[in-house]
């Protein structure tokens, strides 16, 4: 297996990763932390998806994993001040200007991929790409679990132990429980 990690420019295949199989469907579409509260709450079926492909005019909004010419990974990544973290009451804000600061909040591997490792190449892209955009350091707000069993539909979030493998520190706790396990504060200096 040779996975490769590259920005996230096809909008087909982010939608293999993080679309619905129907298309009227109201699927996350990894907006959630993206765009404003108000507006997530707001989009419905189709217009998520269309949210993402006007994104995507923009530029990357993430990076993607292939094994061969397929897709089977997903991260998001940005920088925070342009996600609902730069205003987040229970993750708090550690040092660095935020101009400065990204963050990554979403790590999927497709379904019949996972247990292969795919999420560490997958969350190192993250931090390559953040690093290629000029980032002096990137976030994660993962849950510390401890080793417990993590529910699937809850795993987006990723794992203390997975943001340590690829060279992230625990720097806070934060006020945030998601499936019961507390969400860390974990960062990666790039400068």
């Amino acid at each position: 297996m040779a996975i490769v990690v590259r920005p996230a420019t096809v909008f087909e295949d982010v939608a293999t990763m993080v679309g619905p199989k129907r298309p009227d469907a109201d699927v996350c579409w990894c907006l959630s932390y993206r765009i404003p509260s108000k507006e997530n709450v707001a989009l419905k079926g189709p217009a998520r998806g269309e949210r993402v492909a006007a994104l995507m005019e923009q530029g990357p909004i993430g990076v993607l994993a292939y094994d061969g010419d397929e897709v089977v990974g997903w991260a998001a990544v940005a920088p925070r001040r342009e996600t609902t973290f730069a205003n987040s009451r229970t993750i708090p804000h550690v040092g660095g200007a935020d101009a400065d600061v990204w963050a990554v909040w979403c790590i999927r591997v497709r379904p019949g991929h996972r247990g292969r490792g795919i999420s560490h190449p997958l969350l190192q892209g993250a931090v390559e790409f953040a690093r290629s955009r000029g980032a002096a350091a990137i976030e994660g707000y993962p849950v510390d679990n401890q080793g417990a069993k993590v529910d699937l539909t809850m795993a987006y979030v990723g794992t203390r132990a997975l943001f340590e493998k690829v060279g992230f520190q625990k720097v806070s706790d934060t006020t945030s429980v998601l499936n019961g396990f507390p969400r860390v504060l974990m960062r990666r200096e790039l400068r």
